[in-house]
């Protein structure tokens, strides 16, 4: 039950940073590093601390995605998407 509902958090986490994404990079960027930060936050969260992987999922995933936006935003500027 624990692990479904941690998936489910980190993929809606993660639609909803892809859902505010300009480019194909942009969200691209953002549904990966979303799903990475959500996972290495969960692992990260489950192994330190008071051992609560949500909050680390959580945290992780809004993290990564924003990360992962900011670098596909760049990578989208590069190439002419977004002005």
């Amino acid at each position: 039950m624990k692990i479904k509902l941690l998936t489910s958090l980190t993929a809606a986490v993660a639609l909803f940073f892809t859902s505010c994404a300009a480019g194909p990079n942009t969200q691209l960027g953002t549904l990966g590093g979303a799903t990475l930060g959500g996972v290495a936050g969960a692992v990260i969260g489950n192994n330190v601390g008071d051992g609560n992987a949500g909050r680390g999922a959580l945290i992780g995933a809004a993290l990564g995605g924003a990360t992962g936006a900011a670098v596909g935003n760049q990578k989208d500027r590069e190439q002419g998407y977004v002005r």
